[in-house]
């Protein structure tokens, strides 16, 4: 009887270890700005004498993120930018995928060419467990 209840126990504490574990990774709290990652490659082409660079805008918390905000610096560029991609707001921000959530392993790919590279670096994201 008493070895019976020990297993219990153990069971019952190992169970709600992982259920707890599963909360603290899917709870809106667990995302952090730093989830979201920004790339910025140079293409090697160019667009009326500018260098042309590739971003992607990457979620890697396991809920998604609305609401995705970088600093962009009016997002000058010689080349049409995909503006449901990213569009610039007022005070040098951005809005990214027209503010709709970005889900893990689905980034925001878009193309600018300007003279110099800009770092894309996240104001804001809100996260959608």
């Amino acid at each position: 009887m008493a070895c019976t209840l020990k297993v219990t126990v153990v069971l019952f504490l190992a169970a709600a270890t992982l259920v707890s574990c599963h909360e603290v990774t899917d709870r809106p709290g667990a995302c952090k700005l730093s989830d979201i990652h920004v790339s910025v490659v140079r293409t090697g082409k160019t667009v009326s004498g500018h260098p042309e660079y590739h971003v992607t805008i990457d979620n890697k918390c396991s809920c998604a993120q609305a609401s995705v905000r970088v600093r962009c610096g009016g997002l000058p560029s010689a080349e049409l930018v995909d503006e449901s991609k990213i569009r610039a707001e007022n005070g040098g921000v951005c809005i990214v995928n027209d503010g709709k959530p970005i889900a893990r392993g689905s980034p925001v790919k878009f193309n600018y060419a300007w003279n110099t590279q800009q770092s894309f670096a996240p104001t804001m994201a809100v996260p959608h467990c």
